[in-house]
């Protein structure tokens, strides 16, 4: 216990300089509590306020996924080059070290897989108390919008929303596109604006077309999907002009681990997100990483 004698007496007040309120950084966030707001600057990084998130959770719909046939040869390496992994609570558990000090977004939706033609039925697959065991950033749940499972995939987006809420931890919902759905900017832009609207803290969606109008239309961060594997140059233009459409980042995973250079490519996104970089600058960065981890 501190002793009253002989403490130095208190006199700094700072009476010269003025409170100063200031704003927090991530889109929409100024009012969620201290401990939401720190798990969220573990995602975005303060000094560019955006993100690079490397997702590895495919293999909860998809099994075996190329690229990610053995996930601690795949991931492993490049944890270091991502600012957060997205990933299920069984592949971070068996094969992800806890060391590299990463925000994890955890799947926390689990429902019907490939074989499926119709998979807009889940439900939710991970236990509150269980992410928080896990040491979760965020939580992800995918949601269904103009799906048969759509009414059902909002409630597990709400329920795990409020559960999140209780702990100051925020939820990340991703905008499902089946094979039925349509991808103009104006479906993104509905499914976006439901999600923000029903609490979710992020948003997860593919870019396209106007893609402005799809963010401004959102009141939270958008961070933008990978999808399938395109060609390194065609992925780093996919998110440059993401991100000067005004993305908060992308959530990269077949573009990443299903590359001719795993690390090289995740270093390119991060230049194009995080230092400006132009595709052609990110590319040549590609190629010259590429050649020297040959």
């Amino acid at each position: 216990m501190a002793d009253k004698d002989g403490n130095q007496l208190a006199k700094d007040y700072g009476l010269n300089q003025p409170a100063v309120s200031q704003s927090f950084y991530v889109k929409g966030m100024d009012h969620v509590d201290w401990g939401m707001k720190d798990r969220l600057s573990r995602i975005f990084r303060p000094e560019s306020g955006k993100t690079v998130m490397l997702a590895f959770d495919h293999g909860y719909i998809m099994g075996a996924t190329a690229g990610l046939e053995r996930l601690d040869l795949a991931i492993e390496p490049l944890a270091p080059y991502a600012d957060a992994l997205m990933a299920t609570r069984g592949a971070l558990r068996s094969c992800i070290q806890p060391i590299h000090n990463k925000p994890v977004i955890l799947r926390a939706s689990a429902g019907s897989t490939v074989l499926n033609d119709d998979m807009s039925s889940e439900v939710v697959g991970v236990d509150i108390d269980d992410a928080v065991r896990i040491n979760a950033s965020c939580l992800a749940i995918q949601v269904f919008i103009g799906a048969n499972g759509e009414c059902s995939s909002l409630q597990n987006l709400v329920r795990t929303i409020d559960a999140g809420a209780r702990l100051g931890i925020p939820t990340l919902g991703v905008t499902a596109v089946g094979k039925e759905m349509e991808r103009t900017h104006r479906y993104f832009m509905l499914a976006s604006r439901v999600l923000a609207e029903l609490g979710a803290h992020i948003v997860k969606t593919y870019y396209c077309e106007d893609f402005e109008k799809v963010v401004a239309a959102c009141p939270v961060p958008i961070v933008v999907a990978g999808g399938k594997k395109i060609p390194e140059f065609d992925a780093l233009t996919l998110t440059y002009n993401a991100i000067q459409a005004g993305a908060a980042g992308v959530d990269m995973g077949r573009n990443v681990f299903q590359s001719e250079s795993p690390i090289g490519m995740l270093k390119a996104i991060n230049a194009v997100v995080h230092s400006g970089f132009t595709p052609k600058q990110a590319f040549d960065l590609f190629e010259t990483e590429k050649n020297t981890l040959l």
